[in-house]
């Protein structure tokens, strides 16, 4: 709730059955089931014979989409994106999938993630002679990829060939005439799974779009691996594959607040994790109270889990508005209050003259949560002590997360009585960072913490700036 924003969702599928199962729909309804990672655009790339229909706008999934814009996507092969902006702005340009024509034929790609180099790469293209139509990430991929298909005997030996080349997080979905390539980054920075539908194959950022649309999860990509479906069959190409959990990284917020609940990724449940989190809290921050509440939506779980530990009782004390989408009109700045006051409501009977604990998964800047604290006491709750189910963010992330640069971030400008004072808490507690990886004893990967412990995977970008190329 801390004013962070989602990543970006991806899925493809290779359908062996078009004439049974719906190719554009399919996607449809996986995006529909991914639309958490990103609300500002969305798109969908069918591929049919090599003639590629792309429809993509700013909107949400059903904004964007209708049934007759569906019926109209025919073909074998697809991909799709939602997106949250993290390299590159929020306009029209940038939507994914990317389409591009070459020399070679055609290449689709979309992307979540965000290459910390990019920026590097870019200038190095141009002086080069390239020229960018958009300014993510994204198209500085796509350009690498179809300049080394100009040498490489296939399309996923090009793919291979770039990788790298790349820093930072990447889960690619790569169309090209008569294949689907998918591609995890060497850390497996970002999620990406695998399923079937029957013979036919699908790849998603969450396990949660698989279960939407009845496909069978067969398992994770490994980070580095290259998977490409294609008439002949499934080829996992596992040179590049990272086979040492140690030297991983994927970003720990995916199981403390990007991911959905009913995900699992790389064998840990997002639920069980918060969960987890939750209980983590009330043993490092205990305190007296009445009633444990969460900030809807991703606080309700971590809270639901303090409860379990605390033996504190467990109820709703604030109502989430569930009309509100993208095209909610933003208020100025002096009005800011307004805005968490039409999102969020407190059920006043729930918390009147009770002792809180409230639980959020974050504090970037710290506005919203003081508004949300004053909302509480206005309702009459007697105390409110504030849980965070993640450590303190101290560093900005080049990786796609959405946390700014360290001038910006509550916890780098005061220390935790002050921020608690800020508030307006009785008291506020984060998880321990040196703690938080204990919250997925199941992940069959390590994680990255470098939003808390400054510690990166990569060098830290000389251009650090998330919209470098505008």
């Amino acid at each position: 709730m801390g004013n962070l924003h989602e990543e970006c969702g991806v899925f493809g599928i290779y359908n062996r059955t078009p004439e049974t199962m719906d190719t554009a729909k399919t996607v449809y309804y996986a995006l529909y089931a991914l639309q958490h990672r990103g609300q500002e655009a969305c798109g969908i790339a069918v591929n049919d014979n090599n003639l590629i229909t792309l429809v993509k706008d700013l909107g949400l999934v059903h904004e964007v989409f209708d049934e007759k814009t569906l019926s109209a996507m025919k073909g074998s092969i697809a991909i799709g994106h939602v997106r949250y902006s993290t390299t590159g702005g929020n306009n029209r340009r940038n939507i994914q999938p990317l389409g591009v024509d070459y020399v070679k034929g055609s290449l689709v790609i979309a992307h979540n993630g965000n290459v910390s180099n990019a920026a590097a790469l870019r200038a190095e293209l141009e002086a080069q002679g390239a020229v960018f139509q958009c300014t993510s990430d994204t198209e500085v991929i796509a350009f690498l990829i179809a300049k080394e298909r100009l040498a490489a005997p296939s399309v996923e030996e090009a793919v291979a060939r770039v990788v790298p080349r790349l820093e930072g997080s990447f889960s690619l979905l790569i169309m090209s005439p008569r294949k689907l390539i998918a591609l995890r980054d060497p850390k497996g920075m970002r999620p990406l799974c695998m399923g079937r539908i029957g013979e036919s194959v699908v790849f998603a950022s969450e396990s949660c779009a698989l279960d939407s649309i009845g496909a069978e999860f067969v398992r994770d990509v490994q980070p580095g691996e290259l998977i490409v479906a294609e008439p002949e069959g499934v080829r996992c190409l596992t040179a590049g594959v990272n086979h040492d959990p140690a030297s991983c990284a994927m970003c720990i917020f995916e199981h403390i607040y990007f991911a959905r609940p009913d995900s699992v990724i790389d064998g840990q449940s997002v639920y069980q994790a918060r969960i987890e989190a939750g209980r983590l809290l009330a043993r490092t921050h205990p305190v007296q109270a009445d009633l444990v509440i969460g900030v809807p939506d991703s606080g309700l779980v971590a809270a639901l889990g303090f409860a379990k530990e605390s033996g504190i009782p467990y109820g709703e004390g604030l109502i989430k508005n569930r009309y509100i989408g993208r095209t909610f009109i933003q208020p100025t700045q002096d009005s800011r209050e307004s805005s968490v006051m039409i999102k969020l409501a407190p059920l006043r009977r729930s918390v009147e003259g009770k002792r809180v604990v409230m639980i959020d998964d974050s504090i970037v800047r710290g506005t919203t949560m003081r508004q949300i604290v004053a909302l509480l006491r206005r309702a009459g709750a007697a105390e409110v002590h504030v849980r965070i189910s993640a450590p303190e963010f101290l560093w900005p992330c080049y990786y796609g997360t959405d946390i700014d640069e360290r001038s910006q971030l509550a916890s780098v400008q005061h220390s935790p009585q002050e921020l608690c004072r800020i508030l307006g808490a009785d008291s506020l507690g984060f998880l321990p960072v040196d703690q938080v990886e204990t919250i997925a004893p199941d992940s069959r990967l390590h994680f990255c913490k470098a939003c808390f412990s400054g510690q990166y995977p990569y060098p830290v970008p000389e251009v650090a700036d998330k919209t470098a190329f505008e």
